[in-house]
């Protein structure tokens, strides 16, 4: 059915026909190797930028880059990022800064989803908010002097775009629960209080929460330098769907986009929309400004999740 609407209801965006050449052009997509970033990869490839896609498994980013290369003709550059890592995050980071100068858009569009409140990262944080929010928080600081080069030599305000969710109205009715994001007692007594499967689609729903919250936070903090936005890319079939009941895949294959249309916002986003028109915006199919829950303007919980943020990679 989602292909059948694809073909009923095309997008007015076309990334073939609208995306100008990005010859000149450097971009970071994290998530690179799979779904809706390896489609983001592969139309920001055939317009001739230079792609560094960031993945955590060199087997499998080696793949999709040949893969890319059939389909192409050009090659992306293989960057190594475990977003649920802090200290391989910092290293991903310094391995970019020491072979570019400027950086032009980052795709903050790797994460995971509804997976098992069991799975932790490597500091102890729940799978989702450390992978989808942390990590991408801490990854865009350390890459802002690459970002403000950006500006300084191009004067066009560099781009981070940040893949959310509609998902993020899963968030709680104050939008985060703090102590849910770090594994110890308190976490697992709120586990055990709110449900296994309920517990997953909670963090889920935080994470994409956090993803517009940070957005918001760079489209303020450094807006003399870049423009931030964040984005639900659709209900697109993907891999992120592996941890969902099998059911449910099958319910969902049925009715989910193809993968490809979920590239066609961020995509938008990143290269034909004007800087003005995205900053601080939250992005929706395919290729419009949207609305946000209202929780994810809230400049409290905003303050007080980037000040935990900060707390967390203090010492990384």
């Amino acid at each position: 059915m989602g292909v059948a609407l694809a073909r009923l209801l095309p997008p007015k965006f076309r990334p073939e026909r609208d995306i100008p050449d990005l010859s000149g052009k450097t971009i970071i997509v994290t998530g690179g190797n799979t779904g809706i970033g390896y489609e983001t990869v592969k139309q920001l490839l055939l317009k001739n930028a230079k792609v560094y896609l960031a993945a955590r498994s060199p087997e499998k980013a080696t793949a999709a880059i040949k893969k890319l290369e059939e389909e192409t003709n050009k090659s992306a550059i293989f960057l190594q990022l475990d977003l649920a890592d802090l200290p391989a995050v910092r290293r991903a980071a310094e391995t970019f800064l020491s072979q570019e100068s400027k950086l032009d858009i980052l795709f903050n569009n790797g994460g995971v989803m509804i997976s098992p409140p069991d799975l932790l990262t490597a500091q102890n944080y729940d799978l989702q908010f450390g992978t989808n929010v942390i990590g991408h928080f801490f990854l865009t600081e350390l890459l802002l002097p690459a970002l403000t080069k950006s500006f300084e030599e191009s004067k066009v305000p560099a781009r981070v775009i940040n893949t959310s969710s509609q998902g993020h109205a899963f968030a709680p009715k104050y939008g985060l629960v703090f102590e849910s994001l770090k594994g110890g007692r308190e976490r697992d007594a709120w586990v055990k209080k709110t449900g296994n499967w309920k517990s997953r689609m909670v963090l889920y729903g935080e994470s994409k929460l956090g993803n517009i919250i940070i957005s918001n936070h760079f489209a303020k903090a450094h807006s003399d330098v870049l423009v931030s936005c964040s984005l639900h890319p659709g209900s697109i079939k993907s891999e992120l769907q592996r941890h969902v009941a099998g059911w449910l895949q099958v319910i969902g294959n049925a009715l989910l986009f193809p993968t490809p249309l979920g590239a066609y916002t961020q995509l938008w986003g990143a290269t034909v929309a004007s800087p003005a028109q995205i900053n601080g915006e939250y992005l929706v199919p395919w290729g419009k400004i949207g609305k946000a829950d209202k929780r994810a303007s809230s400049t409290k919980l905003e303050s007080e999740t980037i000040a935990y943020i900060r707390e967390q990679i203090k010492d990384y």
